[in-house]
């Protein structure tokens, strides 16, 4: 794809947030719930398009069956008035004063609170002396569920930040040659990805060689890339919020036998998770076909290394990581919406890892990828 300051999609409309909004509170109403609390989180931006980085002094909103109410510190209430958000209430708390008290001010003196499941403890315990505990609720599997399927809008966003890092990752195996640095190849990434309109560049690299390539988050120093040494790059970038995420892992010459032979079963594992996505299917059912192709070739068993030491996906969306998760245990359903990494990696203790990671939605006639596999052992590109 051509690499644009200028993306093409439509970022999420205010119509799509007051929609979510409307549900929101259709939900709420449903299981009798007096409000839901939303903290400077991603539900924070998913619900009213305000974007707001957490700190010690709670920033949020207070969401009713009737109303939208914002909870501001006083110092900032210029500054969020001048940023994109639904129209609503704006409530300030001053620095000698208790925000918690302000929200209880806004809920009913018997009603319910449902709690954005990322709010800081800090503000849990400050709720709890205002309202008690028992009138305090998780507000996850309200807020969670809906963030749980996208939108069109929302995959049409992801699908354009994973084609732009598909294209950062065809320049960077272009790029990689022995003695470059792992720092350059980090520059680099950032560099295209900013250059591209990304928001703040990359969101997170890791760029291993040889032996590093094991450890599944990357080794601590600057490695530099020597002959006939494992390559593996992951990274991601936002747009609008949504992130993309992907993997690949190759060499730059003739593949050693034991790096093609495993590098064989790594994408096998990822095609049996693939597979295994159709509508109605439970998410720990993905992870456990990509472990019976690791059985069939002698690996593992479960977390057992060489093999594949943790879970086969996670969600996507306005976090890296969300739900749902593709792991034992999660009897999820999928469904037309879900959005998630396919990523079963296999780890050799001592000499390499392999994970090639693309992403999956569900669509109505099932599972579809962002982007296509890679093809082989030094060809990471379709």
């Amino acid at each position: 794809m051509p690499m644009t300051a200028h993306p093409t999609f439509a970022p999420i409309s205010p119509e799509e947030r007051t929609e979510r909004l409307t549900r929101l509170r259709t939900t709420i109403v449903e299981k009798g719930i007096g409000a839901v609390l939303l903290g400077s989180t991603e539900s924070l931006r998913y619900y009213t398009g305000l974007v707001w980085h957490q700190s010690e002094r709670l920033l949020g909103a207070v969401v009713t069956p009737t109303a939208l109410h914002y909870i501001v510190p006083g110092f900032e209430q210029s500054r969020v008035e001048s940023l994109p958000h639904l129209p609503g209430e704006i409530h300030v708390w001053q620095e000698e004063e208790d925000s918690a008290a302000l929200v209880a001010s806004l809920v009913g003196p018997r009603d319910t609170l449902a709690l954005d499941d990322a709010l800081p403890l800090f503000v849990y315990h400050a709720l709890a002396r205002r309202f008690g505990a028992d009138r305090l609720i998780d507000g996850a599997p309200v807020i969670r569920r809906q963030r749980l399927r996208k939108s069109q809008a929302e995959i049409a966003i992801i699908q354009y930040a994973m084609n732009l890092t598909l294209e950062v990752h065809k320049r960077v195996h272009a790029l990689i040659k022995p003695g470059i640095r792992a720092s350059e190849v980090v520059r680099f990434i950032d560099d295209q990805h900013r250059a591209a309109g990304a928001e703040g560049g990359s969101t997170f690299c890791i760029v291993s060689f040889g032996e590093a390539t094991s450890l599944p988050h990357g080794a601590d120093g600057d490695q530099v890339c020597k002959p006939g040494d494992v390559v593996l790059v992951d990274t991601g970038c936002r747009f609008d919020g949504y992130h993309s995420d992907l993997t690949r892992t190759y060499m730059l010459d003739e593949p050693t036998a034991e790096f093609a032979r495993i590098w064989a079963i790594e994408r096998a594992a990822q095609q049996a998770v693939f597979d295994a996505a159709h509508l109605g299917a439970p998410c720990e059912s993905l992870d456990a076909a990509a472990r019976a192709v690791l059985v069939r070739h002698g690996l593992g068993p479960d977390y057992t290394l060489p093999g594949l030491p943790h879970r086969a996906g996670h969600g996507l969306g306005l976090e890296i990581h969300e739900q749902p998760y593709i792991v034992r245990g999660n009897r999820t359903p999928l469904e037309e919406g879900m959005c998630f990494s396919n990523e079963p990696m296999i780890v050799v203790p001592g000499r390499f890892g392999i994970r090639l990671e693309d992403h999956i939605h569900m669509t109505e006639s099932g599972p579809q990828w962002f982007t296509p596999p890679a093809k082989g052992p030094t060809e990471p590109f379709a």
